[in-house]
């Protein structure tokens, strides 16, 4: 079987040699998964899954997503949503990240990402170093984003959305800071934990909102 790509030279096109590494060995639907928001104090883990069409030439400047400033990550949202095949998205909230820790929920995110699209990927790309058991023909690519166009792609998708539903929290929340820190144990947010304890979307499991906690029921 054989596929026709239409490739930019150099940099681009080495960082879509999974992706047509992939489809080589006669995967048509390859696609990359990444997420965000696994090292917060609060909010969801969100992933995301991102076919890219055959000419990538358009997503020069997709790249890591903590690599662009936001205004250019929402930039590329939008390109991204205007000229990628497919989009899936897949959200875990906090009570579940407690309930079954944050790898597991990540890897439910990822699959819940994947079962939002219409067309389900015969081959996925996922960054990092272990993936679900579900993942039957996959790949994971340490720093991901750097070496694959579609885990790039992903992870502006997944920082991205993730970012709005904290904006979102933000004005449910206000005490807590979450449209500027996004759930992160910043400065800020420490302080806001020790004035004002925690709220719903906190992860009460993650340190160190336990011994916080501990310490507010003393006081």
């Amino acid at each position: 079987m054989s596929f026709c790509f239409s490739l930019p030279e150099n940099e681009l096109s080495t960082r879509f040699r999974y992706e047509t590494r992939a489809q080589a060995n006669g995967f048509r639907n390859v696609a990359g998964i990444d997420e965000a928001g696994r090292g917060p104090l609060a909010g969801p883990v969100v992933a995301a899954c991102v076919f890219l069409p055959e000419d990538i030439s358009d997503f020069k400047h997709v790249k890591d997503s903590k690599k662009l400033t936001p205004a250019k990550r929402r930039e590329l949202f939008m390109l991204l949503h205007e000229r990628a095949r497919e989009i899936g998205v897949g959200i875990v909230d906090a009570q579940t990240i407690d309930k079954i820790n944050i790898l597991q929920a990540t890897f439910l995110a990822m699959e819940k990402a994947v079962n939002s699209l219409r067309r389900k990927p015969d081959y996925l790309l996922i960054d990092g170093n272990r993936k679900p058991a579900w993942a039957e023909n996959s790949q994971t690519i340490v720093a991901g984003e750097t070496h694959s166009l579609s885990i790039a792609a992903a992870s502006i998708i997944a920082k991205e959305m993730r970012d709005r539903i904290m904006r979102d929290y933000d004005q449910v929340y206000p005490q807590w800071g979450f449209a500027r820190h996004k759930g992160y144990g910043t400065t800020e947010h420490m302080n806001a934990l020790r004035k004002h304890g925690i709220c719903d979307i906190h992860r009460r499991t993650f340190a160190p909102i336990p011994q916080l906690q501990l310490e507010l029921e003393t006081v």
